[in-house]
């Protein structure tokens, strides 16, 4: 944030173990306080949260007045309610399972969290799930025995009831969350919001590369917003901005959908909001959707492990070749093509490796697929996107390279787009929801047809900002800041 975090406390004598700061306020000064127009982050560390408490009040108050605060008063509600349905352990977290074999179960167990961390080692995933579920900034933690592990109790804890191992321990996980707290906001000038840029700068096909992501953060300055890029070892700052934007390739069971889920539930601008992740980012999801809407595909059928699967009759719906995909897959990875019914059973048992419903297309050849890029229900750019050389593709994952080959492209303005490619995309993208959208398509002697809706699009130097340079990213960062003044 461009403001340090102010601290709310009992009293002021609470905040004696730590550096002095002038960021502490008493809960009573913070009250009487007049309505600010500050975005700052509120750190609520009264010890009675209770409702209609003062510590209640000061989280209540924040969000009147647009500011961000932990615990939210949902958060507050939650923790409050949390007996009412106890929280059986997922068995999936080894490392919870294996310290918990550890323990005696004729004793509770007891856990502190700060900011989502903990001094155990084997509960560090855990800590971290459970500060996602409950942004609180002290949590206790408590499990019980009976037949199996459980959480008999979980809540906000108090700073003065912590010992002096534990005020050390609060204050690293402080400092590791927010260190703007302790120092100045490395830029000269304020900006009126902060957005966080989502990369992986390993990934092998980014869906920015690093100058397209320099060009947003460029942008993002002009529109008065600091960007800042960030990875997946910041989750635990992320509360720290007004907004997400994800430039990474996003998966449901990923972090990517984890970071969306939290910026979403803090009040944050999100793009790629969580819904559209979970729409598009599953093709069978989106079968659905397209077919119930009588939005124009491939046709389509679906395949299920577990059912007897006529391989031939499908051959004949259908036409040879036959397009395989697993729902989930991206940049083509996990679409396969079968030329016979021996090669369908072939590629369709491998591909049940990996999920147990596949989806199978008719294949539909043309030289190129149109890319139409959508932003809050208007194109902003539009792409040709060729096969690769020698391939039916746009990605060559089997070539001998390292790295997959695509074929060439071709950005065109949006005018120039044959005028029924530009009304499908936009009635397709108009069910899922406003935000940034790449359908991919291509017409066919009935008219155009959808094969896929990306809801994280590339956007790179010198491909899709041929045409329209800085003004692309500047499209981009305008509308994050319209939906961060309409909050």
């Amino acid at each position: 944030m461009q403001n340090a975090a102010l601290i709310i406390l009992d009293d002021i004598t609470d905040w004696q173990p730590y550096y002095p700061s002038q960021a502490t306020v008493t809960a009573s000064e913070y009250l009487l306080q007049s309505s600010s127009k500050s975005r700052t982050q509120i750190l609520n560390l009264c010890g009675d949260l209770s409702y209609l408490s003062t510590g209640y009040y000061v989280s209540l108050l924040a969000e009147a007045r647009g500011q961000r605060v932990l615990p939210s008063v949902t958060t507050i509600n939650d923790l409050a309610n949390f007996s009412h349905y106890q929280l059986l352990l997922a068995n999936s977290d080894k490392q919870l399972n294996k310290f918990l074999a550890n323990a005696d179960k004729s004793l509770p167990v007891r856990i502190l969290i700060c900011f989502g961390q903990t001094e155990e080692p084997l509960l560090s995933s855990f800590a971290r799930q459970m500060f996602d579920r409950y942004p609180c900034p002290i949590m206790w933690v408590e499990f019980s025995y009976q037949g199996r592990w459980f959480i008999n109790q979980l809540v906000a804890g108090a700073l003065p009831e912590l010992s002096d191992a534990q005020q050390t321990f609060f204050g690293d996980a402080l400092d590791n969350f927010s260190k703007r707290v302790w120092r100045k906001a490395r830029a000269p000038k304020e900006y009126r919001y902060d957005l966080a840029i989502l990369h992986d700068p390993d990934e092998p096909i980014p869906t920015s590369d690093k100058k397209a992501l320099q060009k947003f953060i460029k942008a993002a300055k002009e529109a008065d917003i600091d960007a800042e890029l960030i990875t997946a070892d910041d989750y635990n700052r992320l509360l720290e901005f007004d907004a997400l934007f994800i430039r990474e390739t996003t998966r449901i069971n990923h972090y990517t959908y984890h970071f969306a889920k939290k910026a979403e539930a803090n009040g944050m601008v999100v793009i790629d909001a969580p819904h559209s992740i979970l729409q598009c980012a599953n093709k069978v999801f989106l079968k659905e959707l397209l077919d119930k809407h009588g939005i124009p595909t491939p046709r389509t059928e679906l395949l299920l492990s577990q059912q007897d699967i006529d391989y031939g009759d499908i051959g004949k719906r259908l036409g040879y070749p036959v397009v395989l995909k697993i729902p989930d897959g991206s940049f083509s990875i996990g679409v396969e093509k079968a030329e016979s019914e021996e090669e369908l059973k072939k590629v369709a048992a491998e591909l049940f490796n990996k999920s147990t419903i596949l989806l199978a297309q008719e294949f539909v050849k043309t030289d190129f697929d149109w890319r139409i890029g959508i932003l809050n229900n208007r194109p902003i750019y539009a792409c040709k996107y060729f096969m690769a050389r020698n391939h039916w593709q746009i990605y060559n994952h089997a070539s001998t390279t390292s790295r997959a080959k695509s074929g060439g492209f071709e950005t065109v303005g949006v005018h120039q787009v044959p005028k029924d490619v530009v009304k499908t995309a936009l009635q397709a993208t108009r069910l899922i929801g406003d935000g940034l959208y790449g359908v991919d398509m291509k017409v066919t002697d009935k008219g155009p047809v959808i094969i896929e809706i990306n809801d994280n699009p590339s956007i790179d130097s010198g491909v899709e900002d041929l045409l329209l340079g800085d003004e692309l990213y500047h499209i981009i960062m305008r509308d994050f800041a319209r939906r961060l003044d309409e909050k």
